[in-house]
């Protein structure tokens, strides 16, 4: 176990330019948690019982593991994992990033008539669209179409060819409209739920303008406890607009440029902004 994996060459390179990695083993999937992290008894990010991470030292968490820290990806215990690992995955709402997985030639033909051009890396059936933003990823958006972004990981398979787009709303509409359906099925309703299917109650500039403005100042006046006043401005955000679409992504630009401005990573702002969606279940 003297040779370097060249599993761990590459995420190190990737970590460096602040993508978030992980080891990924055979079927191209997360390493299990350890024993002391079963189940999720530390409360670890898959829960999102309560913002930041599991201080476990292993790969645990499955996307939660994936880490930008040097020491950490090479430490013993992930050293061990890269040179079980058959490829390297990463987070890319970490690095500020969806990716659009396109699962087969009618995945693709379809992106191409309705989703803008963007970066477009080959994956071993069809193709990974990579657009800039964040946002809650889902399975099975369409046929053959997969979202993963926020709480996800993905294969590294290269930085592809072509520009890099911002996220389109087409791409965020799909995510919207999975939920939405697949939130109404078991509830058996007769009418749309709030905010979905009907004119959005907050959609006045005023109103909502207004409600920025207000999260933005309350991160800038923060003179302690930055990371946990972010959260709760992230929450208190989302809990008035996150389910009726009225936040684009000039929006969530503006209280991440704060957070950032009072020395929060972009990481931790993704954190944040992923701990938030969970616990108001968006």
């Amino acid at each position: 176990m003297s040779e370097t994996p060249s599993t761990l060459h590459t995420a190190l390179s990737l970590a460096a330019a602040g993508v978030p990695v992980l080891p990924l083993r055979r079927g191209k999937i997360p390493f299990g948690n350890c024993p002391a992290c079963t189940g999720n008894t530390c409360g670890g990010r898959p829960n999102m019982k309560t913002p930041g991470p599991c201080h476990c030292p292993g790969v645990c968490h499955a996307w939660a593991a994936a880490s930008t820290v040097p020491a950490v990806i090479a430490s013993p215990l992930w050293l061990a994992a890269w040179h079980r690992a058959v490829c390297v995955g990463y987070h890319p709402g970490g690095a500020g990033l969806t990716v659009v997985d396109l699962d087969d030639a009618d995945a693709i033909a379809w992106a191409r008539t309705a989703l803008p051009a963007t970066r477009t890396v080959p994956t071993t059936r069809g193709q990974h669209w990579i657009y800039r933003g964040t946002m809650p990823s889902a399975n099975g958006v369409r046929p053959g179409v997969d979202i993963k972004s926020l709480m996800a990981y993905a294969r590294w398979l290269g930085h592809g060819t072509g520009v890099m787009a911002a996220l389109p709303a087409a791409v965020r509409a799909l995510a919207v409209k999975e939920r939405s359906t697949a939130r109404r099925a078991p509830q058996g309703l007769t009418a749309p739920l709030r905010g979905h299917g009907s004119e959005c109650p907050h959609r006045t500039p005023t109103y909502l303008e207004r409600g920025v403005v207000m999260a933005v100042q309350r991160i800038t006046e923060a003179r302690s406890a930055v990371h946990a006043t972010v959260y709760r401005t992230f929450l208190a955000v989302l809990s008035t607009h996150g389910r009726c679409g009225c936040l684009t992504d000039t929006h969530v630009n503006r209280l991440f440029t704060a957070a950032q401005a009072k020395g929060e990573s972009l990481r931790h702002c993704t954190d944040a902004w992923a701990n938030a969606l969970t616990t108001l279940g968006l």
